[in-house]
């Protein structure tokens, strides 16, 4: 990349892996503030469940994107990635450094490759008529429809993801640009900076599904089973609550559980969730992976990331200042 681009350190990875005290860390030497890449945490109400940060646990580091939403607003990858180009560019015109942290793939993704989104497609009645037409004939003459249409994304999907086949559909009637162009569009501006993304991750995956384990009961003791209920009570988006932590405890509160189960549960399906971010991380190109259960503590998992990053010790140059 040109040399005069910016740079965007990246701090990305798991559930319960520490990006947060990294990136705070880097930030607390680098003079930086922090971008928050969660699609959860943007939801106020939810402070527990989502592992959002707390006052001592950000340090004095300015945070963005964190706890700003109601439960009853809807929130897109689309209008994430508008708002974190803004952060950005305002943390940069105050000479400081921005930081990018968090586990959500698709708002990282948006960011780094400058993601360019062309309306969202959505439009309730076309949803609504896709999904009778599904019931009534099945999936497959609408797979067929796709496939005139756009058979580049009919043949990326699987026949049995009936979502994903009414919303390529969805897309394309509300839009008139397939799902293929639109992903060739999303792509087609170079971001103006460069991202330097780093993953952290465990070698011996027993460290972080401990690490998960221990989380999930922090959570527990700190009042989850409070704010789940009144969450999952509470009028919500449809994208409020697919955070884990609070579906999984639905059936306790409803009497269909014993409460240790449902803990189990919660735990399983966050190391599950553990598992699909770390897949999602690694299909990224040039992404630099530091393992956790390899460094004796914080800072000296934060010398190795500056080292990562090639961000010089005390470099406060790195914000595309003259």
């Amino acid at each position: 990349m040109p040399e005069n681009k910016p740079l965007l350190p990246v701090i990305a990875g798991p559930t319960a892996s520490g990006k947060t005290a990294l990136a705070v860390e880097l930030a607390l030497r680098l003079d930086g503030e922090v971008v928050s890449a969660d699609s959860m945490q943007v939801y106020e109400p939810l402070r527990i469940g989502t592992a959002r940060p707390t006052e001592a646990e950000l340090r004095g580091v300015p945070h963005h994107l964190l706890g700003f939403l109601p439960l009853t607003e809807k929130y897109s990858v689309a209008r994430y990635a508008g708002d974190a180009r803004r952060a950005i560019a305002e943390i940069r015109t105050r000479g400081r450094l921005p930081l990018l942290c968090g586990g959500t793939g698709l708002y990282i993704d948006a960011v780094v490759d400058n993601l360019q989104f062309a309306g969202n497609g959505e439009d309730p009645a076309v949803r609504e008529e896709l999904a009778r037409r599904a019931d009534r004939e099945g999936i497959e003459p609408l797979l067929a429809e796709l496939r005139a249409v756009d058979p580049e994304t009919a043949e990326r999907l699987h026949p049995a993801n009936r979502g994903r086949i009414l919303r390529a559909l969805e897309l394309y009637r509300t839009t008139g640009m397939t799902m293929s162009e639109q992903l060739r569009f999303s792509r087609s501006v170079p971001p103006p900076f460069e991202a330097r993304v780093l993953v952290l991750d465990c070698r011996d995956r027993a460290v972080l599904y401990g690490r998960i384990n221990r989380r999930v009961d922090e959570m527990l003791a700190a009042g989850l089973l409070q704010e789940a209920e009144q969450a999952l009570a509470a009028p919500t988006a449809p994208t409020a609550l697919q955070a884990i932590g609070y579906k999984e405890l639905a059936p306790y509160f409803a009497g269909e559980l014993p409460l240790s189960e449902a803990v189990e549960n919660l735990k399983r399906s966050t190391r599950r969730y553990a598992k699909r971010q770390l897949t999602w991380f690694r299909r990224r190109r040039n992404a630099r992976f530091l393992y956790i259960d390899e460094y004796a503590g914080l800072p000296a998992l934060a010398d190795a990331a500056q080292e990562a990053l090639a961000i010089p010790p005390g470099d406060t140059q790195t914000n595309g200042r003259p």
